[in-house]
């Protein structure tokens, strides 16, 4: 399903008489105002391709019917959420889950959509039907060196595939570690992990980058051979130049304080980028905002400090990412709903007095220092986020036209009601 044009248009006519008040009050007083709408058009995240499908958990998955059959439907769902908001102008495919056939007429497709390759993500946390060997005790930290390789030449062959769609990095995220005290030599894991990475590494094209991802828990709950940022970063300073730092913001244990890591990470230049969703407990994989925007905009404010004293490209020189499971909601609303929060804590952030805040702190002023950056969360800049989104030729109130124009029942009608995803 594509949405038209002049159905944007219409709709856009029809609320933007109340936009306009909205976007006139917001818009007072704001320094810099154009260069904000101007990062706010630019600043895209990418569709992860397993999200546009229900997630399950353990327990089940309740499939709300129209889930994407094939790459080419997911490759179509998301051009369809970019033709909404124009903030989600890139794909994410993970392999094998989502191999293509064709990758000249996949990237063709992609390309009348808008639409580009972000990272392309290997699994080694499953076992596939057609696998030789078993990753049930590990892939890349394996004591058995031909599970190692097997899982090696599987990260070789998905940045073969990345290479064709015109990706320029690959995510490693791995579930090896150990369940209980005793099971695994530690020492040994590292040092087995980190010489299967550096052979990933050396397939590298030279413009690559190589995100390696943590997670504190889950599938292994005594240890995870890569279990938090000081190990990814461990591993990425002993790669070399072209391996960083991937944070997702449910891969930590409750209370991390994930600003702090967002920060010294761009001071160390090893921060590649982010997985965004949020959660209450642990990686619960909810809609982004949807908890702790509080903490979201506080990230978002040490990102943009860091990356200005950096002078670093917003947009471009971090990798910027969905990663969530939509047990319950409709997937593409999860997914509008995330790139809102996305949108509005990055706005948020642009509004933050920098130079007073950095006065503040200098001067061990307390009080002033909270005043500046509440002042910044609590201002209402959902207008400014719309003016940028109309500026950029989407819709004034994305998920509203969404259910106008019932997309949902069309994809069912479409594709059926018992379709379902590949993915978790």
């Amino acid at each position: 399903m594509q949405i038209d044009k002049y159905k944007i248009d219409e709709f856009n006519n029809s609320v933007l008489k109340e936009h306009k008040r909205r976007f006139d009050f917001a818009a007072e007083g704001v320094n810099g105002l154009d260069g904000i709408l101007k990062k706010l058009v630019d600043f895209q995240i990418a569709i992860p391709s397993w999200a546009l499908g229900t997630g399950g958990t353990r327990f089940g998955r309740f499939s709300g019917g129209g889930e994407p059959r094939t790459l080419e439907e997911k490759i179509e769902d998301v051009g369809l959420l970019h033709s909404l908001n124009k903030s989600g102008g890139a794909i994410s495919l993970h392999i094998p889950w989502d191999i293509p056939k064709d990758a000249k007429a996949i990237k063709a497709l992609a390309a009348q959509h808008g639409l580009r390759f972000d990272a392309v993500n290997s699994n080694t946390f499953q076992d596939q039907p057609d696998q030789k060997l078993s990753y049930k005790f590990g892939s890349l930290q394996h004591v058995d060196k031909a599970t190692r390789k097997q899982a090696i030449d599987h990260n070789i062959d998905v940045i073969k595939h990345g290479v064709e769609l015109g990706s320029d990095s690959i995510t490693v995220w791995l579930s090896d570690g150990s369940c209980f005290p005793g099971q695994l030599n530690f020492r040994k894991a590292y040092q087995r992990t980190l010489e299967s990475l550096q052979e990933i590494y050396a397939a590298l094209p030279e413009n690559w980058k190589m995100f390696v991802e943590y997670k504190a828990f889950e599938p292994n709950f005594y240890s995870m051979t890569v279990g938090d940022w000081g190990q990814s970063l461990l591993y990425a300073g002993k790669l070399g130049p072209k391996a960083y730092t991937l944070v997702d913001l449910g891969h930590h244990l409750p209370n991390a304080n994930i600003e702090q890591i967002v920060a010294l990470l761009l001071a160390e230049g090893k921060l590649g980028g982010f997985h965004f969703n949020d959660s209450k407990y642990g990686d619960d994989d909810l809609t982004v905002g949807s908890i702790n925007p509080y903490q979201l905009f506080l990230i978002f404010n040490e990102l943009v400090e860091g990356m200005d004293a950096r002078g670093m490209q917003h947009a471009t020189d971090l990798g910027w990412m969905i990663d969530a499971s939509h047990n319950v909601k409709d997937p593409l609303e999860d997914l509008l709903q995330s790139i809102e929060a996305i949108k509005i804590a990055y706005a948020q952030a642009l509004l933050v007095d920098s130079k007073a805040l950095q006065a503040a702190q200098e001067a061990s002023d307390v009080a002033k220092a909270q005043e500046i950056l509440q002042q910044a969360y609590r201002t209402d800049v959902r207008a400014l986020v719309a003016e940028a989104r109309l500026q950029a030729g989407a819709a004034l109130q994305p998920l509203q036209l969404y259910r106008q124009l019932k997309v949902r029942d069309n994809l069912i009608k479409e594709r059926g009601q018992k379709t379902v995803a590949t993915g978790l």
